[in-house]
């Protein structure tokens, strides 16, 4: 474990400074998530990398609405009761794809815990119509939790998607005060059946919300233990005060130490950084 200087919590350093975003590129994708009534996680995530994705000409597009049946007490997306799906959601999505030329696409979605399928058939439905219109553009999923309800899992999967992703946010201890409805033990699982599936398994933690380096590191052991590929790594930052406050800014050396780390243990990839989140340069985990 390396020594690193110690940051005021309530002050944000200057290596979580990012630009505004701007540019002919970053009005274009605007435009076309207007244009087809999309929801994007850069917009509902606060994403703090919007400005340099959507610069670049990519998005991650969140499908099944804007709002979760969830309340973790990180997340900025509204939660609350949804309202019906829209059945033509996967076509005006993969429209959107094909128009803005993504070579590499990155779809979430919130949770539906109230549908039976848990939106299995929609999230199916848009990766293969994704395909059908850009047969060239490779795709990762970062799907929700699914309660162990493992036939929605498996369709949720099923469209041919090259990378399923499946965050695990935070270290056990704090699941109960972060994800308060999800299970830590359930989420490695679903990794491990993923991974059964025959896909390459992704997975994200958020640091700076009380977690220990020994905790973080055990989190990495739990990963590889259950077939996870590819980890990030990234600086929680609290989205409204009504969310939970950011107990450390944690040092980019930690970052970097952590991604030795994450490598000696035998994962393919780690990207770790403050400014990292789970879809962030998404195109290199292939």
């Amino acid at each position: 474990m390396i020594e690193l200087p110690v940051v005021e919590r309530n002050r944000r350093p200057n290596w979580l400074r990012v630009k505004l975003p701007i540019g002919e590129n970053y009005r274009r994708v605007r435009k076309l998530v207007d244009q087809y009534n999309l929801h994007t996680i850069c917009q509902s995530g606060h994403c703090p990398n919007m400005g340099e994705c959507w610069g670049a000409g990519t998005a991650t597009f969140m499908i099944l609405g804007n709002t979760c049946t969830r309340s973790c007490s990180f997340c900025a997306v509204k939660t609350g009761r949804p309202s019906e799906y829209d059945e033509e959601e996967p076509q005006r999505v993969a429209e959107a794809i094909r128009l803005m030329q993504v070579k590499h696409a990155v779809i979430t979605s919130v949770n539906r815990d109230e549908l039976a399928d848990r939106g299995a058939e929609i999230w199916y439905q848009t990766v293969v119509a994704i395909k059908e219109q850009s047969p060239e553009t490779t795709i990762e999923t970062l799907i929700p939790d699914v309660k162990a309800l493992w036939s929605a899992l498996d369709r949720m999967i099923g469209g041919g998607q090259e990378v399923v992703s499946h965050n695990m946010e935070t270290v056990e201890r704090l699941y109960r005060k972060v994800r308060p409805q999800a299970k830590y033990e359930r989420s490695l699982l679903q990794i491990k059946k993923t991974k059964e599936f025959g896909k390459r398994t992704k997975s994200g933690i958020m640091l700076g919300l009380g977690e220990t380096a020994s905790e973080v590191l055990k989190a990495m052991d739990d990963l590889r233990a259950h077939e996870c590929d590819v980890l990030t790594l990234g600086q929680y930052l609290q989205p409204t005060k009504l969310h939970l406050a950011v107990e450390e800014f944690v040092h980019p050396d930690q970052f970097a130490w952590y991604k030795e780390e994450g490598l000696k243990r035998g994962f393919d990839f780690v990207e770790s950084g403050p400014l990292v989140r789970s879809s962030y340069h998404a195109e290199r985990h292939l």
